[in-house]
């Protein structure tokens, strides 16, 4: 689960990190108030969506006339954000950050993740903030200090003096660096993150005042299978900001997840849906999507399975592929015999069909007679057939 820039901040302030001072406004009917909040001055405004790119796409601009941001917030929320991340449609803005902008000196990157070889969690900085820290990672790791931290004890003080000794930090900017690194911890463990990171964290300009340390911009990912321990991050859900077919399937009980390619895939078992688009690549083709209908399917389920993956324009060729465990392979054949009738199949269709009542399920589908359906023999033969097909 995503939360949007401007709910990581509050995260952050409620965890005691200097944060700047900021307004959210969910219409451009609030600019003027809002800038009157913060006080005015130069100001950063941000679209919060859940993609990347904001800036390159004119979604963060930097501006000091009421009437420029006035005009650009007007912008974002009339027009969809188009971005590297967003594909062509673009998406939607429904709330903009506006945010005194800060004279910065130096940038630093914070970021946490679960360290999944050594089984903890592992904090890592960087001097190169600002940037991605993957490219950094690639040009030079040896920029990244890391700290592995025992998940019950946290960040000790001995190795928050390494961090901030590895971003040249001393006196009090060192402590304002052990306020933020310390917020992101206590945030990630009590909130069971996968991902934390303030990218970048700064040391502002002495203009007339002391330079400080301070998080300008992060990001939190929550670990999905622990948010029902949550209720306040449960909360922060955007669903507007989440695909539409992926939050149909989630009312379904289905594991969707849409792709780019243009071969729907409609498998039960995780394992066997990783498998089935391996073997369509394998053999010259694209997953649409990821599907897992799961090993306690029903005709229902497995019918929505099906609206969901023809729902997608870009579906051009679907994959059944069910090894029939607890999920009977006759309970699926009914729903495609159902799915048949109900929403008919524009597009080819191969079904592979092994394990429990696999025989009646053949016998099912063959007196069916369903034109736009093919049988395989195995899952080579359904991979070659479909990817022939589209």
């Amino acid at each position: 689960m995503n939360v949007h820039e401007y709910q990581a901040r509050q995260l952050l302030l409620q965890a005691g990190a200097p944060v700047p001072k900021f307004e959210v406004i969910d219409s451009a009917d609030g600019v003027k108030q809002a800038i009157k909040a913060i006080g005015g001055g130069k100001l950063v405004v941000k679209a919060q969506v859940h993609a990347g790119g904001r800036g390159k796409a004119g979604y963060v601009i930097l501006s000091d006339n009421a009437d420029e941001i006035e005009k650009n917030v007007k912008r974002m929320f009339a027009e969809p954000m188009v971005s590297y991340q967003t594909g062509p449609a673009g998406v939607k803005v429904q709330k903009v950050l506006l945010a005194p902008a800060v004279d910065i000196d130096k940038e630093y990157y914070v970021g946490m993740v679960i360290d999944r070889a050594k089984g903890c969690p592992v904090i890592m900085v960087s001097k190169e903030g600002g940037v991605e820290i993957e490219e950094v990672n690639a040009r030079n790791p040896e920029a990244i200090i890391k700290e592995w931290i025992h998940p019950h004890l946290g960040v000790q003080p001995y190795q928050m003096r390494r961090l901030c000794d590895a971003l040249g930090l001393t006196g009090d900017h060192a402590k304002q660096a052990t306020k933020v690194i310390g917020a992101l911890a206590k945030i990630f463990l009590e909130k069971d993150c996968s991902l934390a990171e303030i990218n970048p964290m700064v040391l502002t300009k002495a203009n007339g005042h002391p330079a400080e340390i301070q998080a300008i911009d992060a990001k939190f990912n929550f670990d999905d299978n622990a948010t029902f321990r949550h209720p306040d991050v449960t909360a922060m859900f955007d669903a507007a900001e989440e695909n539409p077919a992926e939050m149909r399937a989630k009312e379904h009980n289905l594991s969707y997840i849409a792709l780019d390619g243009n071969i729907g895939c409609l498998v039960n078992g995780a394992g066997l849906a990783m498998a089935t688009m391996d073997i369509i690549k394998l053999h010259g083709g694209s997953p649409a999507n990821f599907l897992d209908v799961g090993g306690s399917v029903t005709k229902d389920g497995a019918v929505e399975a099906f609206k969901i993956i023809l729902s997608d324009e870009k579906v051009k060729g679907v994959l059944v592929n069910i090894f029939g465990g607890i999920a009977k392979c006759d309970v699926i054949a009914d729903a495609l015999i159902h799915a048949a009738k109900e929403i008919g199949f524009k597009v080819p269709v191969v079904v592979r069909l092994e394990g429990t009542n696999v025989e009646k399920a053949r016998a099912m589908l063959k007196e069916a007679n369903l034109s736009a359906l093919t049988a395989a023999d195995d899952l080579t033969d359904a991979a070659k057939k479909v990817c022939a097909a589209v």
